[in-house]
């Protein structure tokens, strides 16, 4: 069977719930809808970690953070460990990279064969956390001025960056149209919108202009605070640093906002697609990192285990492949690659076990995994935090905090905490026992530690002196782009034409 391509348009902090594929009313976001209309909806999808880097890197490899040492927004992916793009490159793709992946380290490729943009995060080890100092706030981290300030803008380096991600992908496309290689091509495009600061331009704000944009379903004053909420708090400043109504509203706004403006740039890539010839051959997966709070139980960004931080969206379209469906069955973003190993037609097999299970029999209408484990280790946690999503359950255990059990059926915003109650001893020590049988807390932590340490250390020492940065540089080969005079003017403009002319 001929190999499709397959087209990835990546979200960054895209709460599902904000689509209209996933049940808002509110939202504009035609083209994820269409595609979500023709497509295979997960409606139980989850990050493995809430965080960017640690998120990314769980799908690209399939593993959990903690086995590839992948803690927090400063780690670093081995270059040893494959992932989905070496496993496809190797399966004879051309695997392409567009926009946000948050690789730190010397490492910028990762199986890539092409990466056209600069990444809008560091490459360096200068956002590690520091457990030793759980409750001093860094002053680099999140704090609430993307909720204060929100609102309508001009112009922004986030919007700077997918405009050039989006431009990028629609050049390449072209450019893939009017090559000679007939390899199909696996291309990641990966936008950083709707992630905050919340402010998107004045045509977007306006979309929203007289729609009634709703406060959150549960304020803070509806819950008592976790120990691990209580120093997201005090991490991102929220505690002194109180939001109005009118500030909460003009958040909210402009994240549908930042939506419809993905929405968007997720359209004009489609529409080049189908320009190119590409749209019937092509496999789309749409999907985020992680999700976003936005208000709700007071709390926002990501950096927990609530629904709303963790939940992503996830649609796969191919309908001359896979019927229309909803699939209630949770999953995870570490699916991802044993499922872009089946799409690939698995002409290479996995070379050590993943975490990720394929998705691709819930594609084809069976019955699939139903079960999701997610870590977190990084900014305002004392120890690893893990959670176990399973029918519909949810637990989350640390040794530093006391455990939170909750029944998503009932109580599907996490407002009663099942952990103490007698009825639920039984199921509690299921979890437990199964806990203590995939981690080892005292090790983890102290693996934690020992790298938060080891790349402080290294951080620190390579900004003394002269500096070398790790941040990707993209290479543009002047001589052979436009008008050059080593091909013959005839052949340059006949190759740069699309479609190519055919002589009367």
């Amino acid at each position: 069977m001929k190999q499709k391509n397959i087209l990835i348009l990546m979200a960054d902090q895209l709460n599902p719930s904000y689509l209209g594929a996933y049940g808002d009313k509110i939202s504009q976001s035609p083209n994820i809808d269409a595609l979500a209309k023709n497509g295979v909806v997960f409606e139980s999808a989850y990050c493995n970690s809430p965080l960017c880097a640690p998120s990314r890197y769980s799908f690209l490899t399939g593993q959990l953070a903690s086995s590839i040492g992948a803690f927090d927004n400063a780690a670093e992916l081995p270059a040893t460990i494959p992932t989905f793009a070496h496993y496809l490159r190797a399966s004879g793709y051309r695997t392409i990279l567009a926009g946000k992946m948050h690789f730190c380290g010397p490492e910028q490729l990762h199986g890539f064969e092409e990466r056209l943009t600069t990444d809008i995060y560091p490459a360096d080890f200068g956002w590690v956390p520091d457990w030793s100092r759980p409750h001093e706030r860094l002053d680099w981290y999140h704090n609430m001025s993307s909720v204060i300030e929100a609102g309508p803008c001009v112009r922004t380096n986030q919007l700077d960056f997918d405009d050039e991600v989006v431009y990028s992908v629609r050049q390449k496309l072209f450019d893939i149209a009017r090559e000679s290689d007939a390899r199909p091509f696996l291309m990641v495009a990966s936008l950083t919108h709707p992630h905050d600061p919340f402010a998107i331009p004045q045509k977007y704000w306006d979309r929203f202009k007289n729609i009634e944009i709703p406060l959150p379903k549960i304020s803070q004053e509806n819950v008592a605070d976790d120990p691990h909420s209580a120093r997201i708090r005090t991490m991102c400043n929220m505690h002194e640093t109180p939001v109005s109504k009118e500030q909460i509203i003009a958040a909210r706004r402009a994240y549908y906002g930042a939506i419809a403006y993905v929405d968007d740039q997720f359209g004009a890539i489609l529409k080049t697609l189908e320009e190119t010839g590409r749209a019937q051959d092509t496999t789309i997966i749409v999907f985020s990192d992680h999700g976003e709070m936005l208000g709700e139980r007071g709390l926002w960004y990501k950096m927990n285990f609530f629904e709303g931080a963790t939940r992503v969206p996830l649609i796969i379209y191919s309908p001359d492949e896979f019927t229309p469906k909803r699939i209630s069955e949770s999953v995870s973003l570490v699916d991802i690659l044993p499922t872009l190993i089946d799409l690939a037609g698995n002409k290479i097999s996995l070379l050590e076990p993943i975490e990720g299970k394929s998705l691709v029999p819930q594609l084809q209408g069976q019955s699939g995994n139903d079960f999701v484990i997610g870590e977190y280790c990084a900014e305002g946690a004392l120890a690893p935090i893990v959670m176990i999503r399973r029918d519909h359950y949810k637990f989350i255990y640390s040794p530093a905090d006391p455990a939170q059990l909750y029944d998503l059926k009932a109580d599907p915003h996490e407002l009663n905490n099942l952990f103490s109650n007698p009825e639920f001893n039984s199921l509690v020590s299921e979890f437990m026992n199964e806990i203590h049988k995939r981690w080892n807390f005292e090790a983890l932590t102290h693996s934690v530690l020992l790298s938060q340490s080891r790349r402080c250390l290294i951080h620190s020492s390579e900004h003394i002196g002269k500096v070398r940065h790790w941040d990707y540089q993209p290479f543009q080969d002047a001589a052979h782009r436009y008008m050059r005079n080593h091909i013959k003017l005839d052949d340059l403009e006949a190759r740069a034409r699309f479609p190519r002319v055919e002589p009367l």
